[in-house]
Protein backbone atom coordinates (compact mmCIF):
# COMPACT_ATOMS: atom_id res chain seq x y z
CA UNK A 1 0.00 0.00 0.00
CA UNK A 2 1.29 3.48 -0.93
CA UNK A 3 0.38 6.11 1.66
CA UNK A 4 -0.04 9.68 0.41
CA UNK A 5 0.21 12.59 2.83
CA UNK A 6 -2.28 15.26 1.71
CA UNK A 7 -0.91 18.30 3.52
CA UNK A 8 -3.57 20.98 4.02
CA UNK A 9 -2.76 24.56 4.95
CA UNK A 10 -5.53 26.72 6.37
CA UNK A 11 -6.98 28.66 3.42
CA UNK A 12 -6.38 25.85 0.90
CA UNK A 13 -8.52 25.51 -2.23
CA UNK A 14 -10.96 22.64 -1.73
CA UNK A 15 -11.03 21.66 -5.41
CA UNK A 16 -7.24 21.30 -5.49
CA UNK A 17 -7.33 18.95 -2.49
CA UNK A 18 -10.32 16.96 -3.78
CA UNK A 19 -8.59 15.85 -6.99
CA UNK A 20 -6.06 13.94 -4.92
CA UNK A 21 -8.70 12.32 -2.69
CA UNK A 22 -10.83 11.46 -5.74
CA UNK A 23 -8.20 10.15 -8.16
CA UNK A 24 -6.31 8.20 -5.51
CA UNK A 25 -9.60 7.10 -3.93
CA UNK A 26 -10.89 5.80 -7.26
CA UNK A 27 -7.62 3.91 -7.58
CA UNK A 28 -8.08 2.37 -4.14
CA UNK A 29 -11.50 0.93 -5.06
CA UNK A 30 -11.43 0.66 -8.87
CA UNK A 31 -7.75 0.69 -9.86
CA UNK A 32 -4.94 -1.46 -8.51
CA UNK A 33 -6.00 -0.78 -4.91
CA UNK A 34 -2.58 0.38 -3.73
CA UNK A 35 -3.17 4.02 -2.72
CA UNK A 36 -4.37 5.47 0.56
CA UNK A 37 -4.67 9.21 1.22
CA UNK A 38 -4.41 10.70 4.71
CA UNK A 39 -5.45 14.35 5.17
CA UNK A 40 -3.19 16.21 7.58
CA UNK A 41 -3.12 19.77 8.90
CA UNK A 42 -1.91 21.92 11.77
CA UNK A 43 -5.39 22.60 13.16
CA UNK A 44 -8.34 20.43 14.22
CA UNK A 45 -10.52 22.36 11.79
CA UNK A 46 -9.34 24.00 8.59
CA UNK A 47 -11.11 26.67 6.59
CA UNK A 48 -10.89 26.47 2.82
CA UNK A 49 -10.45 29.53 0.64
CA UNK A 50 -14.20 29.96 0.22
CA UNK A 51 -15.22 29.36 3.89
CA UNK A 52 -15.82 25.62 3.50
CA UNK A 53 -14.68 23.90 6.72
CA UNK A 54 -12.77 20.62 6.77
CA UNK A 55 -11.61 18.33 9.55
CA UNK A 56 -8.27 16.67 8.69
CA UNK A 57 -7.93 13.02 9.67
CA UNK A 58 -4.68 13.70 11.54
CA UNK A 59 -2.77 16.63 12.98
CA UNK A 60 0.78 16.96 11.76
CA UNK A 61 2.31 16.18 15.16
CA UNK A 62 0.33 12.91 15.31
CA UNK A 63 1.88 11.31 12.22
CA UNK A 64 5.25 9.75 11.40
CA UNK A 65 6.33 11.23 8.06
CA UNK A 66 8.57 8.22 7.36
CA UNK A 67 5.38 6.13 7.04
CA UNK A 68 4.35 7.99 3.87
CA UNK A 69 5.37 7.31 0.27
CA UNK A 70 4.33 10.60 -1.35
CA UNK A 71 3.35 14.17 -0.52
CA UNK A 72 0.50 16.11 -2.16
CA UNK A 73 -0.17 19.79 -1.48
CA UNK A 74 -3.02 21.93 -2.84
CA UNK A 75 -2.63 25.69 -3.22
CA UNK A 76 -4.70 28.41 -1.62
CA UNK A 77 -5.24 32.14 -1.25
CA UNK A 78 -3.20 34.70 0.64
CA UNK A 79 -6.47 36.47 1.53
CA UNK A 80 -7.60 33.27 3.28
CA UNK A 81 -4.37 33.06 5.31
CA UNK A 82 -2.86 30.22 3.24
CA UNK A 83 0.79 31.25 3.61
CA UNK A 84 0.71 31.33 7.42
CA UNK A 85 0.54 27.52 7.58
CA UNK A 86 2.22 26.99 4.21
CA UNK A 87 5.41 28.80 5.22
CA UNK A 88 5.44 27.45 8.79
CA UNK A 89 8.51 25.52 9.93
CA UNK A 90 6.31 22.44 10.42
CA UNK A 91 5.33 22.42 6.72
CA UNK A 92 8.88 23.20 5.62
CA UNK A 93 10.28 20.25 7.59
CA UNK A 94 7.80 17.86 5.90
CA UNK A 95 8.76 19.14 2.43
CA UNK A 96 12.48 18.78 3.15
CA UNK A 97 11.99 15.24 4.43
CA UNK A 98 10.23 14.09 1.24
CA UNK A 99 12.83 15.79 -0.92
CA UNK A 100 15.78 14.29 0.99
CA UNK A 101 14.28 10.81 0.52
CA UNK A 102 13.42 11.52 -3.14
CA UNK A 103 9.77 10.60 -2.57
CA UNK A 104 7.17 12.06 -4.98
CA UNK A 105 5.97 15.58 -4.17
CA UNK A 106 2.97 16.87 -6.14
CA UNK A 107 1.82 20.48 -5.84
CA UNK A 108 -0.93 22.45 -7.56
CA UNK A 109 -0.74 26.15 -8.41
CA UNK A 110 0.80 28.31 -5.62
CA UNK A 111 1.61 25.26 -3.45
CA UNK A 112 4.95 25.22 -5.29
CA UNK A 113 5.82 28.38 -3.33
CA UNK A 114 5.91 26.15 -0.23
CA UNK A 115 8.66 24.13 -1.92
CA UNK A 116 10.45 27.30 -2.96
CA UNK A 117 10.26 28.69 0.56
CA UNK A 118 11.79 25.46 1.91
CA UNK A 119 14.82 25.88 -0.36
CA UNK A 120 14.39 22.66 -2.35
CA UNK A 121 13.73 24.37 -5.72
CA UNK A 122 17.15 26.07 -5.93
CA UNK A 123 18.32 25.60 -9.56
CA UNK A 124 15.42 23.22 -10.25
CA UNK A 125 12.84 23.67 -12.99
CA UNK A 126 9.39 24.57 -11.66
CA UNK A 127 6.30 26.69 -12.20
CA UNK A 128 3.52 28.25 -10.15
CA UNK A 129 0.40 30.35 -10.77
CA UNK A 130 1.35 32.09 -13.99
CA UNK A 131 -1.47 34.49 -14.86
CA UNK A 132 0.03 37.74 -16.29
CA UNK A 133 -1.57 39.76 -13.47
CA UNK A 134 0.05 37.62 -10.75
CA UNK A 135 3.27 38.19 -8.80
CA UNK A 136 3.72 34.48 -8.01
CA UNK A 137 6.14 33.59 -10.84
CA UNK A 138 8.48 36.38 -9.72
CA UNK A 139 8.14 35.15 -6.14
CA UNK A 140 9.08 31.58 -7.13
CA UNK A 141 12.01 32.87 -9.18
CA UNK A 142 13.14 34.74 -6.06
CA UNK A 143 13.56 31.35 -4.36
CA UNK A 144 16.09 30.34 -7.02
CA UNK A 145 13.79 28.17 -9.15
CA UNK A 146 14.36 27.93 -12.90
CA UNK A 147 10.95 28.99 -14.22
CA UNK A 148 9.48 26.92 -17.06
CA UNK A 149 6.37 28.36 -18.67
CA UNK A 150 4.35 25.15 -18.99
CA UNK A 151 1.09 23.93 -17.43
CA UNK A 152 2.86 21.20 -15.47
CA UNK A 153 6.58 20.91 -14.78
CA UNK A 154 8.09 17.70 -13.43
CA UNK A 155 11.69 17.70 -12.27
CA UNK A 156 12.87 14.41 -10.82
CA UNK A 157 10.34 13.51 -8.08
CA UNK A 158 8.76 17.00 -7.90
CA UNK A 159 5.62 18.07 -9.77
CA UNK A 160 4.58 21.75 -9.92
CA UNK A 161 1.73 23.34 -11.86
CA UNK A 162 0.58 26.70 -13.16
CA UNK A 163 -3.09 27.01 -12.14
CA UNK A 164 -6.15 25.22 -10.68
CA UNK A 165 -7.08 23.98 -14.17
CA UNK A 166 -4.15 21.54 -14.01
CA UNK A 167 -5.42 19.86 -10.84
CA UNK A 168 -6.72 16.58 -12.28
CA UNK A 169 -3.66 16.23 -14.52
CA UNK A 170 -1.35 16.62 -11.51
CA UNK A 171 -3.32 14.00 -9.54
CA UNK A 172 -3.19 11.56 -12.47
CA UNK A 173 0.54 12.18 -12.87
CA UNK A 174 1.06 11.39 -9.19
CA UNK A 175 -1.02 8.22 -9.58
CA UNK A 176 1.10 7.16 -12.56
CA UNK A 177 4.28 7.81 -10.57
CA UNK A 178 2.98 5.64 -7.71
CA UNK A 179 1.46 2.86 -9.86
CA UNK A 180 1.77 2.56 -13.65
CA UNK A 181 0.68 4.15 -16.92
CA UNK A 182 -1.74 1.30 -17.67
CA UNK A 183 -3.36 1.47 -14.24
CA UNK A 184 -3.68 5.26 -14.52
CA UNK A 185 -5.27 4.91 -17.98
CA UNK A 186 -7.82 2.49 -16.49
CA UNK A 187 -8.74 4.88 -13.65
CA UNK A 188 -8.96 7.81 -16.09
CA UNK A 189 -11.31 5.86 -18.34
CA UNK A 190 -13.49 4.81 -15.41
CA UNK A 191 -13.70 8.46 -14.28
CA UNK A 192 -14.70 9.60 -17.78
CA UNK A 193 -11.41 11.17 -18.85
CA UNK A 194 -10.92 9.98 -22.43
Amino acid sequence: MKKILLLLANGFEAVEASVFTDVLGWNKWEGDGTTEVVTVGLHEQLQCTWNFKVTPEKLLHEIVVEDFDALAIPGGFEEAGFYKDAFSEEFQAVVRHFDEHKKPIATICVASLILGHSGILQHRQATTYNHPTSKRIAQLKGYGAAIINERIVQTDHIITSSNPGTAFDVAFRLLETLTSASNTAKVKELMGFH
